[in-house]
């Protein structure tokens, strides 16, 4: 074969070869980009300054163990609440999955999680201690407490300022806020979040960190 009749492929041109760089790098710049922003805005919400929206009253009820469980148990600790029901059809689920994202990065701190059920009826420490073992609640660092039903919707409007019903008038199923609640070591109520905000993990975080700058152990 007249080795003038072989074909020699053609160098590749400089300008292809930065646009395969430019096609390989552009995933991991928008991932540091991201990873940036976010940083960002963590920053900038803890931040911000926290506000102080009354005094939880003191509270007695018992929790999944069947052990009583009150306000004093939270004495001098920063904790986050929420108010759920273990049968609940509607946003419980997603908002005890937001609780149960906050475990891992609060696990080298003192910051409790409390979960108040809304159907005590239904919610005995049994059932809350089933429910907790779903959500894989570590030991010691989330409670949910169940107790008569009064004390429960007393505590709920008049102590968190939040509305609850027992849907006597509807369906018979518990009406109750989405928002989770973050306190602070001399009981104050600080911040109220809506748990169904694709934000509210990371907003509760900020908070919670602000606070343990604020308040140290």
């Amino acid at each position: 074969m007249n080795a003038a009749s072989v074909s020699e492929r053609p160098a590749a041109s400089p300008g292809s070869i930065i646009w395969k760089w430019v096609l390989l790098l552009f995933p991991v710049l928008i991932a540091l980009g991201l990873l940036c922003l976010r940083q960002y805005e963590r920053n900038v919400l803890a931040a911000r300054s926290i506000q102080y929206y009354g005094q939880v009253p003191a509270f007695q009820l018992t929790n999944q163990e069947g052990r009583a469980f009150g306000r004093a148990d939270l004495q001098g600790k920063i904790w986050i609440a929420d108010f759920v029901f273990t049968s609940c059809p509607g946003p419980c689920p997603m908002i005890s999955s937001r609780m149960s994202e906050m475990q891992k990065p609060l696990e080298k701190t003192d910051v409790h999680l409390v979960s108040f059920t809304v159907d005590p009826d239904k919610d005995t420490p049994k059932v809350l201690q089933g429910y907790a073992e779903k959500l894989k609640a570590q030991p010691g660092r989330w409670d949910f407490l169940t107790g008569p039903k009064s004390a429960l919707y007393d505590l709920t409007r008049n102590g968190f300022k939040l509305g609850v019903s027992d849907g006597a008038e509807e369906q018979g199923v518990p009406v109750h806020s989405t928002r989770i609640v973050l306190v602070d070591r001399q009981g104050m109520i600080r911040g109220y979040y809506d748990a169904l905000a694709a934000d509210a993990v990371t907003k509760v975080l900020a908070d919670a960190s602000h606070l343990l700058r604020e308040q140290p152990k």
